[in-house]
């Protein structure tokens, strides 16, 4: 298993910083990989099903040579109907083993998402609070046992 605590920073790296969120992106790839190990062959739509935790649900938009962009979420049923939450879009590069959160929709149902996505408005700081979030919510992935395989 790859481990992001394995990465050997080559400088000091300063919160939001360019240097900081690049040592993020390769954090979120190291992840998404342990979430689907199979990264780089992923095509199509899949779902994880794990007991106590919602039904993730992934989905390849756009597959190109050197990049796969894809949707993660989670969805709900609402007196509105049925909604996708957190709705993030995160391109992964594969030959530079990085990972970026590229969106994440804006209605949240939890607070703290909500506090996350209103905390900062500039390119860096949202590319950092996006960042951040698909971050953390890779390792609870992990952590509660989701598991993207191919059919």
């Amino acid at each position: 298993m790859l481990l992001d605590s394995r990465l050997v920073p080559e400088t000091i790296v300063r919160p939001r910083s360019f240097v900081g969120l690049m040592a993020m992106y390769e954090s979120n790839y190291l992840r998404l990989l342990h979430l689907i190990p199979e990264l780089g062959r992923l095509d199509g739509c899949f779902r994880s099903r794990v007991a106590g935790d919602c039904e993730l649900f992934v989905d390849v938009l756009e597959r190109c040579r050197y990049t796969i962009t894809m949707s993660l979420t989670y969805h709900f049923d609402t007196d509105e109907g049925r909604q996708a939450d957190p709705d993030m879009q995160v391109r992964a590069y594969l030959d530079g083993r990085l990972a970026e959160a590229m969106s994440l929709g804006g209605n949240h149902r939890h607070a703290e998402m909500r506090r996350l996505f209103r905390s900062n408005g500039r390119e860096l700081d949202a590319r950092w609070k996006r960042n951040v979030v698909l971050n953390k919510w890779l390792e609870y992935l992990t952590d509660q046992g989701h598991l993207i395989l191919e059919r």
